[in-house]
């Protein structure tokens, strides 16, 4: 899949910036990794607004703030979460009958990268690399819920459902707070509602949202409440899994 090329070539684009030792500049990545310049330039500042590269004068690109403070080389750290939680997406479908997927904070939105689909016909998509909006997911309300770093910007309308009041949304988060799991009820995409929960290290500090994902026609708030449970408690057990 082409979304999950993308996905890699960041990834080694970063490993490139932490190790360089000197400011990398877009004709270097573009040598490095045999694409153009307009490639290498929009990979560097998609990395940039994410906070894990920023500028270094004229000279080109140094390691951000996120990569200073997380020593362990982003690619295999990303690549260890998610061979990791696999097994958890896979237990999630095969007792939910629901997609199940795995996404970690980039910049302001949510960043797939992993996903398990539902064996049913009828079933939700989350494709693997995309981007998603924290303020009107399950997995981006998980961040804005659990962890400090994540930030909205703007409460963009996606749907009729979407909260679009601060007072709204700091409602809902205080909710998914109380219930361990933040819930998107049609707010993203009509006719979808999911839930989701935060994966934490043994620090407290989240390292990814779990979610699972289903139609409306099999997800009632009821169900919502049923699969948040069973979110919550898998993804506990995976917090406390040696690795």
């Amino acid at each position: 899949m082409r979304v999950v090329q993308t996905l890699l070539r960041g990834l080694e684009v970063l490993d490139f910036v932490a190790e360089a030792g000197q400011p990398v500049r877009n004709l270097d990545v573009a040598e490095r990794f045999g694409i153009d310049k307009a490639n290498a330039s929009r990979l560097l500042l998609t990395l940039t607004d994410a906070g894990y590269v920023t500028r270094s004068g004229s000279r080109g690109f140094v390691p951000g703030p996120k990569m200073r403070v997380q020593p362990t080389k982003p690619l295999e750290r990303l690549i260890g979460l998610r061979q990791r939680s696999r097994s958890v997406l896979e237990e999630l479908v095969r007792l939910s009958g629901e997609c199940a997927h795995i996404a970690v904070l980039v910049g302001d939105k949510v960043w797939y990268i992993d996903e398990v689909s539902s064996p049913h016909p009828l079933k939700v998509d989350h494709p693997v690399g995309s981007l998603a909006p924290l303020h009107c997911t399950a997995l981006g309300k998980a961040y804005l819920a659990f962890s400090p770093e994540a930030q909205v910007k703007e409460l963009t309308a996606f749907t009729t459902r979407t909260l679009t009041s601060r007072e709204a949304l700091e409602a809902d988060i205080r909710g998914a707070r109380t219930r361990g799991y933040a819930v998107d009820d049609e707010e993203f995409s009509l006719g979808v509602r999911c839930v989701a929960a935060p994966v934490m290290d043994a620090n407290g500090v989240m390292l990814a949202a779990i979610g699972v994902s289903g139609p409306t026609a099999r997800t009632d708030r009821t169900r919502l409440e049923e699969l948040g449970k069973l979110v919550v408690d898998r993804c506990a057990q995976f917090a406390t899994e040696p690795g």
